[in-house]
Parts: C-alpha cells; sequence; structure tokens
C-alpha cells in the first residue's frame, strides 16, 4: 500500500455497511465489493502477505472509492449491480442467468404467483429482487398457506376454472370464510391485493396470523410444526427490511441532497436507472455570501448533470427549487416512500464525505486544522488571541446532597485529560450553584497564580447568567478579570452569553466553534457527574462498621462484601473474620461488636 491517498481513505473509512470499489492509475473499476463494516473489510485487503489474488489486486489499487448504505441486503444488491455495471477485471462477473430472484403476479384473470429471475415488461407486477432463493420462496409458501393462490404454471381463466383443482380450494376458501355473495373473481382479486401487501413488505395482519398459529401449535404441544413457523416468520423479519437499492418502481432518476457547513457545501448525487444505483458522487460547494443557498444547490445540480451527463428525466431533492433553470426534467421533493429513503440515503453518503474530508484534512496537516480552527473561534468569540487553551466548569449536587464541581480543559481544541480537576464543595451548603461557583473557580485561578502557572485564554460556564456572573465576581476579586474571556451557554437554546452583554450571541448551529464549546460542556458535566457518583456512593457505604476505630472503606467493603450485612458481621466468628480481613481488624471488629 504505497498510494498516500488510499492510506488515507483507509484511516477514515466508515463503519456502516456499503460497497467499495477499487480504481486503478487509469480511473478504470478494477474490483467492487460488499461490506457489512467498509472500514474492517477494506483494511483486511492491505494486511502483510495478503493472498496472491489479493496481492495482484492491491498493487494496481490506486484509488478507493465507496457508498454507503442502509443493510447488508443493500450492500448485496448494489453490489450486483455495479459488477454488472463495471464488468471489473478482478471480479468474478455475474452472468444474467445467475440474477436475484423475483417475484411476479402474472397479468391475468386468476393471478399465478410464482418465482423467476427474468423481469419482463408484460404488464405483471414484481417484487423484488430477493437477496436469494431462500426468502423469495419461504413468501410464496407463505402465501400459499394463508390463501388459495394460484402457483400452477398454466394459466386460469372463465373457460377452465370450472374444471381446475385450484377452483376447489378456492371455495373451500370462500365457504370457510363465509364469503357466500361475492364471485369467485372478486374473492381473488381481494386475496391478491393482500398478498400484494404482503410482497410490498406490509407484514402487520400477516405476523399477527402466524404469532397465533404458533402459540395454537405450542399449546397443541405440536412443537415441531410451531418451531416451523417461527422459522419462517424470521424469515419474513428478514424480508420486511426489504432493500430500497433496487426497486421495480424506480426507473431513470437523480438524486441530490447537500449538507452546509458555513461557507461550503456538499452536495451527494445518486444516479438511478432501470431501477438500480449506478454511480454516487459527491462534491464540494463554495457557498458565498452573496449567493442564496438554492442557487448555490441548483448551480451543483447542473455543474454535475453535465459532469455525469445524465439526461434523467426526473430530480428528487429535498428542497422547493426554482425548476426554471432545471429544464427537461420533473423535480420532486418526496415526503415518504422509496424516492425518499434514497433521498436519506444520498444525505447520508453526503455526510459521510463531510466526515472524510475533516479527518483527512486532520491526518494531513493536523497543525494546519487546528490553527484554522483556532482562528476561526477567535473570530466568532470576539477574542484578542486565538484559544490555545480552554478551561469549562460544571457544577453538580442532588437536592443539595454531596455538591461537587469539575473543571476540564482544552488544549488546541483538543481535551487534555490529566489536566482535569474535581472539587468538594466547602464553603457553601445547601443548594447554592451561584455560591458553589465563586468557590471553585477562586479556589483554581488563586492556585494557578500561586504556582506561577498559565492562565487561559478563555473560561467556559455551563449555565446561563447567573453562574457566569458569579465566576466574573471570582475573578475580580482576585484581580484578573481582564487577563481571561469568561463566556457561559445555556443549553435550551445553546445561547453564549458575554459578561455585561445584554444580547446573547448564537452561533451557526454547524459552525466548529459551537461544537468545540457543546464539547466542552459535555465534558465538563459528565466529569462532575462521574465524581458525583463516586462521593455518593462513598457516602452510602458509612454503616455501622464506620464507627469502629481503624477499619475503613475497602474493610467494611470486604466485610459487607462477604457478610451481606452488618447483623451478619456481628454474628461472624473470630476465626471467619481473620481469614476475611486478617488477625489485627478482625480483633478490632469482634471486641466492637462484643462490648
Amino acid at each position: 500500500m504505497q498510494n498516500p491517498d488510499v492510506r488515507h481513505v483507509l484511516a477514515t473509512l466508515p463503519t456502516t455497511p456499503g460497497v467499495y470499489k477499487y480504481l486503478n492509475a487509469e480511473g478504470r473499476v478494477i474490483y467492487v465489493g460488499k461490506a457489512k463494516n467498509l472500514k474492517k473489510r477494506v483494511a483486511s485487503y492491505f494486511r502483510k502477505n495478503p493472498g496472491g489474488r489479493v496481492s495482484v489486486i492491491v498493487k494496481n489499487i490506486q484509488t478507493v472509492d465507496y457508498v454507503v448504505v442502509d443493510s447488508e441486503v443493500d450492500a448485496l444488491l448494489l453490489e450486483n449491480n455495479l459488477i454488472k455495471e463495471y464488468k471489473p477485471r478482478y471480479n468474478i462477473l455475474l452472468k444474467d442467468d445467475k440474477s436475484f430472484p423475483w417475484i411476479c403476479i402474472r397479468r391475468e384473470p386468476f393471478a399465478r404467483v410464482f418465482k423467476t429471475r427474468k423481469k419482463r415488461k408484460d404488464g405483471s407486477k414484481y417484487y423484488g429482487p430477493f437477496p436469494n432463493v431462500t426468502v423469495a420462496d419461504a413468501l410464496i409458501d407463505l402465501t400459499q398457506e394463508m390463501y388459495p393462490v394460484h402457483t400452477a404454471n398454466y394459466k386460469i381463466d372463465a373457460t377452465n376454472y370450472p374444471r381446475s383443482i385450484f377452483r376447489s380450494r378456492l371455495e373451500h376458501y370462500m365457504d370457510h370464510r363465509g364469503l357466500t355473495t361475492e364471485t369467485p373473481e372478486e374473492v381473488y382479486q381481494t386475496i391478491i391485493l393482500e398478498v400484494e401487501h404482503i410482497l410490498k413488505g406490509s407484514f402487520g395482519k400477516l405476523q399477527e396470523k402466524l404469532l397465533a398459529q404458533m402459540l395454537h401449535l405450542s399449546e397443541q404441544l405440536e412443537f415441531e410444526k410451531a418451531h416451523f413457523i417461527k422459522q419462517k416468520m424470521n424469515l419474513i423479519q428478514k424480508y420486511q427490511a426489504k432493500s430500497i437499492v433496487v426497486s421495480p418502481t424506480l426507473d431513470d432518476l437523480d438524486v441530490f441532497s447537500f449538507l452546509e457547513d458555513e461557507n461550503k457545501m456538499f452536495v451527494n448525487h445518486l444516479h438511478v436507472k432501470s431501477g438500480s444505483i449506478m454511480q454516487s458522487y459527491t462534491t464540494e460547494v463554495k457557498n458565498t455570501r452573496e449567493t442564496s443557498l438554492k442557487e448555490t444547490f441548483v448551480h451543483a445540480i447542473l455543474f454535475i448533470r453535465e459532469k455525469m451527463h445524465s439526461n434523467a428525466k426526473e430530480i428528487i431533492v429535498p428542497i422547493d427549487l426554482d425548476y426554471s433553470e432545471i429544464k427537461g426534467a420533473k423535480v420532486i421533493q418526496p415526503k415518504i416512500g422509496d424516492k425518499k429513503k434514497l433521498l436519506d440515503l444520498s444525505l447520508k453518503n453526503a455526510s459521510y464525505y463531510r466526515l472524510d474530508k475533516i479527518k483527512k484534512q486532520k491526518l494531513l496537516d493536523p497543525g494546519g486544522y487546528a490553527q484554522d480552527l483556532l482562528l476561526k473561534m477567535q473570530s466568532d468569540l470576539r477574542l484578542s488571541e486565538p484559544p490555545h487553551h480552554i478551561e469549562c466548569f460544571d457544577n453538580s449536587n442532588i437536592q443539595g446532597a454531596h455538591p461537587v464541581s469539575a473543571c476540564v480543559v482544552f488544549r488546541d481544541a483538543k481535551p487534555s485529560t490529566s489536566e482535569y480537576r474535581k472539587f468538594n464543595i466547602r464553603t457553601v451548603e445547601g443548594i447554592d450553584d451561584f455560591g458553589s461557583m465563586i468557590e471553585v473557580v477562586s479556589r483554581r485561578y488563586k492556585r494557578l497564580l500561586a504556582e506561577g502557572r498559565s492562565l487561559p485564554q478563555v473560561i467556559v460556564i455551563d449555565g446561563g447568567k447567573g453562574q457566569l456572573n458569579s465566576a466574573h465576581s471570582a475573578l475580580v476579586a482576585l484581580g484578573i478579570e481582564h487577563k481571561v474571556a469568561i463566556i457561559s451557554i445555556a443549553k435550551r437554546l445553546e445561547e453564549i452569553c458575554f459578561f455585561g452583554d445584554a444580547v446573547p450571541l448564537y452561533l451557526d448551529k454547524r459552525s466548529e466553534t459551537l461544537r468545540i464549546i457543546q464539547q466542552l460542556r459535555n465534558e465538563a458535566h459528565r466529569f462532575s457527574i462521574t465524581h458525583h457518583r463516586q462521593k455518593r456512593s462513598k457516602a452510602t457505604i458509612q454503616t455501622e462498621l464506620s464507627q469502629i476505630p481503624d477499619i475503613g472503606d475497602q474493610t467494611v467493603l470486604k466485610l459487607l462484601k462477604k457478610y451481606g450485612s452488618v447483623t451478619a458481621v456481628a454474628k461472624a466468628n473470630f476465626e471467619d473474620l481473620c481469614l476475611c480481613i486478617g488477625k489485627a481488624r478482625a480483633e478490632k471488629v469482634h471486641t466492637f461488636f462484643k462490648e
């Protein structure tokens, strides 16, 4: 793996299901594969001493591309589509007679329901494809168990219906359910509608019937049959998560989604042809203040369609657009259904592309990335210098009991865990968050000043203006209020408050500055809560045993762990106590309860 681009891709790959493509120096796809976990699967190719075929593939890899999907089934089906599209040199090409199975409902008076590997444009309805024959067969078996479905390889109409075996099955079904007023044709149409619901994934009623059938068989001690029903239910649950990667209702359309990131926009494009995703492409677009979001998005759509040579007549987008610029195509903003799922999948790919860009920047130039981030924070927070050193405080108590506080430290926008500090509140009684804040801020910076250590550029307080004013008063008392910037973040609206400012600052929700401040706040809260739990847990072991002279908490825990209660410890014989805590401590415990 000499190519640095490949190395950086491996470091940033997601751990989600997906399909990966290996491209050579000419940009040709040489291999396509599926993965339950993209990161693990792709990394497995680049281990030391790979096998013969793998080593040949790896030598020719110049670029790694991937598409994120929702499930393993989606990955399996998309892999099949892409292999047929690109015909990669190192894949075993899938022939048409090895295609995935479909279930067809033939367009006939008494519609046949059967499995097929060929999907024809004959007016019939096709459902699938299915990841394997087992699932398709199970569905057909289930529909036959539930309904008198015609599955034979001959057509039934008015001429041969009276003589067919199928007639007796359908009429038995009608008699059993009291359907005496409807005609066989009407009843069968109703049956086919229910079968279609099942094949579409509407399994509610079917699952209820199967569950009732399974419970009934169990009550009759027919466990083997009940287990058979359970296996079928499991197969149906797998099918229930049916793929949107291949859908017979989707044909020749473009899917576009975007993700904003301050002055950037990440736009993803999925091209769907003949019901299959054939292309996935994501690009980064600059979003200037002079251009509106919609204008930028429309320009990106036009650019990508030209670049990918797409003339799809239908375009799926997440927002309302001015369609006049996108000529020759119908623009749709779906709310539900397979098209909405495709839109969500497109957005997921845009999101992973953005994360990859950030990870690659950190890998290639960690110092530059941190410096850019600190300069952005300096600008957003109106600071006199970049905030290389930031500290954040959070208080924790439950109804005034065991009040504690915590201080976390970030250096160059990263946690410096060795500098985290926790505080037990000493001077404040009851619930007094403001008093607690004054105490811990005073103690923290009085010590830093005494030790001659540098002060942070920014102090972040978890809370509103009351906590902010309290912390500021502590800085005034120490005479350092002009040496340190101090802000607070309120959880409800994520508003940033500055001391003395009447109007809070509302940062862009996508802002990296807000993300760092939120990370500081969350880390301080986590650290404070952890300390509070530890203190509370320690307080709960203060029992009668703690009153014994020279018996510490660890000894108390040992005794309670072995005997379960103070009463049991008091009744224990001296020899057992010696084995548990040693002779010296056992004498003290034995004497205490004897007296």
